[in-house]
């Protein structure tokens, strides 16, 4: 099967088939424009932006070329913020298994701290662990995450190869009926400075932000607002480019929406290419 059949078939996955009629980059950058009446059938209104194909080789390149990512503000008490943002993956790792910062640590089967290619270009970061992840360690091994595998395979990549998952919160948030549930302000709060030294080991060229807990999160924004408003612009987190677009499972509730989140990733992959260091 040829490179363009197989892209075909990736993206036919994901509910995004036919192959959409290239009508320029302005179109990408419309984010709150009204769907079309029948997403699946008349997909060819969301354009792919009018660049070329992102140099997907650059990844590969010497880690001594990558460029230190400043250290973000943290809202924690200095003596944890400290000690978190001077931990190297190990002591991370074992930091996060066995905090005990808020109530999620009472409930949780185990901690979910990430997955994938430490020195990665791309970073995807998500809300938090769901029951699948909880019970597995995993970031994103549900129904959500097959479709995240097949938005990887669409934009050319594949999990754990210049890939790293990782959630705002470590452990399962559920309600009253042990249902998943978004974090508490919190929460979040007592778990950031591990996303954040993430973040910093990591030094990823572009940052994706999966839907409006993880986005609202890294860019410190009020709590109302929409992940709509956020979408088609390149945001800042410690001088990093961020690009927002919905949570995998969310897309699964509304398919409609997924021409909007290749739209997004169509942006990352555009800012990919003109941030990337050869």
């Amino acid at each position: 099967m040829s490179c363009q059949n197989r892209r075909v078939a990736f993206l036919t996955e994901m509910g995004l088939g036919p192959v959409w009629s290239q009508r320029g980059a302005a179109a990408l950058l419309q984010p709150d424009d009204d769907p079309p009446v029948n997403h699946l059938a008349a997909i060819a209104v969301v354009a792919e932006p009018d660049i070329a194909e992102p140099n997907l080789s650059a990844w590969s390149h010497a880690e001594s070329a990558k460029i230190a990512a400043p250290v973000p503000t943290l809202s924690k008490p200095a003596t944890l913020v400290t000690d978190v943002m001077r931990m190297d993956w190990d002591q991370l790792k074992s930091a996060v298994s066995t905090c005990t910062l808020c109530d999620l640590c009472k409930s949780r089967t185990q901690t979910v701290f990430g997955a994938g290619y430490q020195k990665a270009r791309w970073l995807f970061v998500g809300e938090g662990p769901g029951r699948n992840e909880d019970f597995q360690g995993e970031p994103f091994v549900g129904p959500a995450g097959k479709l995240l595998d097949n938005m990887f395979v669409a934009m050319g990549m594949k999990r754990g190869e210049n890939t790293y998952i990782a959630n705002v919160v470590k452990c399962r948030p559920t309600d009253a009926n042990k249902r998943d549930r978004a974090p508490a302000a919190e929460e979040v709060n007592a778990c950031m400075p591990y996303l954040e030294r993430q973040i910093a080991l990591i030094n990823p060229t572009v940052i994706v932000a999966l839907g409006k807990t993880a986005a609202l999160s890294l860019l410190k924004l009020d709590p109302a607002t929409p992940v709509s408003k956020l979408r088609g612009t390149v945001h800042r987190y410690a001088g990093l480019p961020l690009i927002v677009t919905y949570h995998p499972a969310y897309l699964l509730r509304s398919p409609a929406e997924k021409s909007k989140a290749w739209a997004d990733l169509c942006l990352a992959m555009q800012t990919y290419a003109g941030s990337a260091v050869v």
